[in-house]
């Protein structure tokens, strides 16, 4: 009956080993591990033609050839706010650059708390609506912010669903401006 009990111990030491290391291999597996970037990393970038606040528009075609930042945001968000001052500085570090571009795609929100935004906080890139939520649904975005950088080419090299810093600006842009 000793020995009995031992091997049923073993046995069991042995199938709860067996399902830690099945478990830990499986990590890198969950879904959730990848939320903070787009599945669309990696393919090319949706088109878009929206009005801006200025009165203009600015269409995706435009900006081929240069490397773009797209940032999807809202006045009233609070991680967009947070956000915003990196966007800025980012913004004021490239804009000379000849082959760089930013818009900042707004939905869900009135062109007047967009327009109080940008004239308190000073917002110095393209200021975009989209009307119907087409580009949003596009890029599959999942709420605001989210950032995505896009190679002289088209295709998405990089993308960030949350409020980017700084430093993951510069890195987004130094991808999609290697692939090139």
């Amino acid at each position: 009956m000793r020995h009995r009990v031992r091997w049923i111990a073993l046995s069991a030491a042995v199938i709860v080993a067996a399902l830690a290391v099945v478990l830990a291999l499986q990590v890198g597996d969950d879904p959730r591990a990848d939320a903070s970037r787009s599945q669309l990393t990696g393919t090319i970038a949706p088109s878009f033609d929206l009005p801006t606040l200025d009165g203009t528009s600015v269409r995706s075609a435009d900006l081929r050839g240069k490397v773009v930042l797209v940032n999807f945001w809202n006045s009233w968000c609070a991680p967009c706010q947070e956000e915003h001052p990196a966007l800025v500085e980012f913004f004021e570090r490239h804009a000379d650059e000849p082959g760089f571009a930013m818009v900042g795609i707004v939905r869900h929100d009135t062109r007047e708390a967009i327009r109080s935004f940008v004239d308190e906080e000073g917002v110095p890139y393209t200021v975009a609506f989209d009307p119907g939520s087409r580009a949003a649904f596009d890029y599959g975005t999942r709420g605001q912010p989210e950032t995505y950088a896009l190679a002289p080419d088209g295709v998405i090299e990089a993308s960030k669903i949350g409020p980017s810093s700084l430093g993951q600006l510069e890195q987004m842009y130094r991808v999609a401006k290697g692939s090139a």
